[in-house]
C-alpha cells in the first residue's frame, strides 16, 4: 500500500502562520542599529534597513507615523526604533514595522542638557541681554572656515551691508576640541578688545546637525565664557528647531546663520528705498516752500514802494496838514477876535453903576425872602415836634405810672406779671411814677 501523504499547507497559509506567531510571541520591541538603504517613495512611507555588525532587518515606517519624526533619517545614522515584528506575506519578507524613531542616545543627551540648563540658569548665566551695536563696527565670527554657515553669513552680509568689517576666527565647531577652542578664542578676542575698541560684536555660528553634532555648544564652560564676555555675543547654531546652551547664554540668539547676518546689519536696499523716499519728500517740501515764498515775495514786491516815492507822498501829506492847520488857526483867531469885539461892545453899552445897584437890590430881596422862609420852616418844625412829644407822652410808661400804677421786678430785673411768678418772702422792686420801692411778698392773691 502506498504511504499516506500528509495534508500540505499553501505558501500563503505558511506565511500567515509565521506572521501570527511573530506578532503574538515577539510583539512590540525597541531595537537599536544603523540606518541604511533609506528610501522615500511618493507614497510618503519610509523603507530602510536597520543593521549592526552581524545582522540586518528590513523596516517600514508608514506615512501616518513618519510625519511625527522630527530629525531627518539618513544612511549611517544610529537610531532606536520602537515597533512590532511582522512578516510581509506576499514576499515572505521578515520585517519590523516601526512607529517611533529617535536618535540613539538622544534621551540621555536631552536629560543631561536639561540638568545643565537648570544649573546654569540658577547661576544667572542666562541673564545677558545687552543691546548689540547696529550695525557693528567690526564683526568677529567664530565658526568653521569651510562650513556652509560662514558662506551663508558672508553672502548675506555682502548683499545687505557691503561696508561690513568682518574678521573670521576659524575654530572647530564639532567634536571634543570644539568647546575648548571657542573658549580660548573668546578669551583672546576680549583681551584684544581692550587694545582695539572698534571691535564690538562676536558671532558664534555653525550649520545644522544632530544633537550629537551640536553638543559642543552645550558645554558648561563655553556658556560661562559667553556670559562673562566683555564683548556682546550673538549665537546662531543649527536650524530654527535647534537650541543650545550657548544660545541661552548669548546676548541675542538667531535661529540660523543667515538670520544672524540679517539681524546684525541693515539692508542696504531697504535703506536706499528709505533714503529715496525721504529725498522725494524733502524735494516736494522744498518745492512747496519755494512756491509759497515766491508767492509771498511777489505779494510783498507789489506792496513795496520806492523810498523816494514814499517820502514825496509823506511830504505832500504833511504840507496838506500844515495848510489845514494854518487855515483852522486863522479861522479860530478871527472868530475869537469877533467874539471879543462883541463882548467889548456889549460891556461898553452897559451902565455899571446902575447895574451894580440893581444887583444889590436883588441880593437884599433874596435875603429878606430867605429870612421869612427860615422863620416859617422853624415854626413848622416846632409845631411838629410839640405834636410828636404829646403823642409820645400819651404812650409812655412813665405817664401810666404817673396815674398811680407801678411795675414790679424780681431780683434779676425781670418784670413780674402774675402772682404765681412770686413766692412769700421774695424781695421785689416797684417802679413808681416818681421813685422806687423795695418790698417783700407776704401773701399771694390770685384774684
Amino acid at each position: 500500500m502506498a504511504a499516506t501523504t500528509p495534508q500540505a499547507l499553501s505558501v500563503s497559509q505558511l506565511n500567515q502562520r509565521a506572521k501570527q506567531t511573530l506578532e503574538r510571541d515577539v510583539g512590540e520591541v525597541w531595537v537599536e542599529g544603523e540606518l541604511s538603504n533609506v528610501s522615500r517613495p511618493a507614497s510618503g512611507h519610509i523603507y530602510f534597513t536597520l543593521k549592526d555588525d552581524r545582522a540586518q532587518i528590513r523596516c517600514a515606517l508608514f506615512r501616518q507615523r513618519a510625519r511625527f519624526v522630527a530629525a531627518p533619517m539618513r544612511d549611517g545614522d544610529q537610531v532606536k526604533l520602537r515597533g512590532r515584528v511582522s512578516l510581509f506575506e506576499p514576499r515572505g519578507d521578515y520585517q519590523l514595522i516601526a512607529d517611533a524613531v529617535q536618535a540613539a542616545g538622544l534621551g540621555e543627551l536631552l536629560a543631561a542638557f536639561e540638568r545643565l540648563k537648570a544649573q546654569l540658569d540658577a547661576e544667572g548665566v542666562f541673564a545677558n541681554a545687552r543691546t548689540l551695536p547696529f550695525p557693528p563696527r567690526k564683526l568677529l565670527i567664530l565658526s568653521s572656515a569651510t562650513g556652509a554657515a560662514i558662506r551663508d553669513v558672508l553672502a548675506v552680509l555682502a548683499a545687505r551691508w557691503p561696508l561690513s568689517d568682518v574678521t573670521l576666527i576659524p575654530v572647530p565647531v564639532q567634536g571634543a576640541e570644539a568647546a575648548p577652542a571657542m573658549i580660548s578664542a573668546l578669551a583672546l578676542l576680549n583681551r584684544q578688545a581692550r587694545l582695539d575698541p572698534e571691535r564690538d560684536v562676536i558671532l558664534i555660528t555653525r550649520g545644522g546637525g544632530s544633537l550629537e553634532d551640536l553638543w559642543a555648544f552645550n558645554n558648561e564652560h563655553l556658556a560661562q565664557a559667553i556670559f562673562h564676555s566683555r564683548l556682546p555675543v550673538m549665537s546662531a547654531v543649527g536650524h530654527e528647531v535647534d537650541v543650545t546652551l550657548a544660545d541661552f547664554a548669548a546676548d541675542m540668539r538667531a535661529p540660523t546663520p543667515s538670520a544672524a547676518a540679517e539681524r546684525l546689519v541693515p539692508d542696504q536696499h531697504t535703506l536706499k528705498r528709505q533714503l529715496e523716499h525721504h529725498e522725494n519728500r524733502l524735494m516736494r517740501a522744498m518745492q512747496a516752500r519755494l512756491e509759497r515764498d515766491s508767492q509771498r515775495l511777489d505779494t510783498l514786491r507789489a506792496k513795496l514802494r520806492h523810498p523816494g516815492e514814499q517820502l514825496n507822498r509823506q511830504r505832500q501829506h504833511l504840507t496838506t496838514l500844515s495848510q489845514r492847520l494854518s487855515r483852522a488857526m486863522q479861522q479860530q483867531l478871527t472868530q475869537q477876535k469877533a467874539q471879543v469885539a462883541q463882548l467889548t461892545k456889549r460891556l461898553a453899552s452897559q451902565d455899571m453903576v446902575k447895574l451894580h445897584r440893581a444887583e444889590q437890590e436883588r441880593a437884599s430881596l433874596l435875603r429878606r425872602r430867605l429870612g421869612v422862609a427860615m422863620q416859617r420852616q422853624l415854626e413848622t418844625r416846632q409845631a411838629r415836634l410839640t405834636s410828636a412829644a404829646r403823642e409820645l407822652n400819651a404812650v409812655s410808661p412813665l405817664a401810666v405810672l404817673g396815674r398811680g400804677y407801678a411795675i414790679a421786678q424780681n431780683e434779676q430785673g425781670q418784670v413780674v406779671r402774675r402772682a404765681d411768678d412770686t413766692a412769700p418772702g421774695q424781695k421785689l422792686k416797684l417802679q413808681l411814677g416818681e421813685g422806687r420801692l423795695s418790698v417783700e411778698v407776704k401773701r399771694r392773691y390770685r384774684k
